[in-house]
């Protein structure tokens, strides 16, 4: 079935939502800065980098998350169910669930924690996953499709992690779901966090509207791709760069001027499709953009799933 075109009215909106959106981040600013002087936390408004940090937090579980997680969970639960293929939901499964243990990118304020429970079963290890408290290699994923055994949040934001820790209590997972406080680069480092991952030991990684902002995207990107095991899957929903006409891609680039300042160093023009594919070796990739998205979206998405 055809998409419907979109009206004019449809079309002008479309073009004037990403300064709406902008606008709306920047209405977070000086309630972030009153907060910030009752909590008595002075030094922060003295750095730019903390400040944009506490900034995006106050936006992002305040307005944006929730009305994201609605509309992206659309897209993003059927997809981490099999449910998913050349971007577009399907009513039966055309591939394997999430399961085993799972590495969350981007885990943020726990805007998709409770979600888990609702695309798999958890099935926590009944202890840590080896004496040294490493998650180990184990050759080819031969993961439970479906049964989730634990989840690892990656989120080096500290002022997220008091929303992400009332995410996981409410959702019942503190038995499966382990935050670590800091970047990819150091995922497998465990004198700099209370954990270990081993590269080569993870089943299936998450990322939605994250690796927008992650710093250095090709190394970063890379050092993911070697966490996975042989038959690992990485689900994504990003929002990439505009590929399909030279004046969507002009009028992205104006906006991506202003963007990453007000939201928290987010940047729109990032081809992160192409980052991924040249990341290593794929067995299969089922990977596109949504067909219902309209051609005067300055903030396209890719939809589907890596396997390596």
């Amino acid at each position: 079935m055809s998409t419907p075109q979109p009206t004019l009215k449809e079309t002008i909106l479309g073009f004037l939502n990403p300064w709406v959106f902008l606008s709306l981040s920047a209405s977070c600013l000086p309630r972030t800065i009153l907060n910030l002087l009752k909590e008595g936390r002075y030094g922060v408004l003295f750095s730019p980098s903390q400040l944009q940090e506490a900034w995006f937090t106050q936006f992002w579980t305040t307005v944006a998350g929730p009305n994201i997680r609605v509309n992206a969970g659309e897209r993003v639960v059927p997809l981490l169910q099999g449910r998913v293929t050349r971007g577009e939901v399907t009513e039966s499964k055309v591939g394997p669930a999430i399961g085993g243990t799972v590495l969350e990118v981007g885990a943020g304020a726990g805007l998709w924690v409770d979600m888990y429970r609702q695309v798999a079963q958890i099935s926590p290890s009944p202890s840590p996953p080896s004496a040294d408290g490493l998650t180990h290699r184990a050759g080819k994923s031969a993961a439970q499709e479906g049964v989730i055994t634990r989840i690892y949040g990656v989120e080096p934001n500290p002022n997220q992690h008091p929303h992400l820790r009332r995410a996981i209590a409410a959702a019942s997972l503190e038995s499966a779901y382990q935050i670590v406080p800091v970047g990819i680069e150091d995922l497998d480092n465990g004198a700099l966090w209370d954990g270990r991952v081993e590269k080569g030991s993870v089943d299936c990684i998450v990322s939605i509207l994250c690796l927008c902002s992650i710093p250095d995207p090709d190394t970063n990107i890379r050092e993911l791709y070697s966490y996975l095991k042989k038959g690992g899957r990485w689900y994504v929903y990003e929002h990439v760069r505009c590929e399909y006409s030279w004046y969507m891609r002009l009028y992205q680039r104006l906006v991506n001027v202003f963007w990453p300042h007000f939201l928290g160093g987010c940047l729109l023009t990032r081809q992160t499709e192409k980052t991924i594919r040249e990341a290593g070796p794929w067995e299969h990739i089922d990977v596109a953009r949504p067909p219902i998205e309209p051609w005067y979206g300055v903030v396209p998405h890719m939809l589907g799933v890596f396997t390596k």
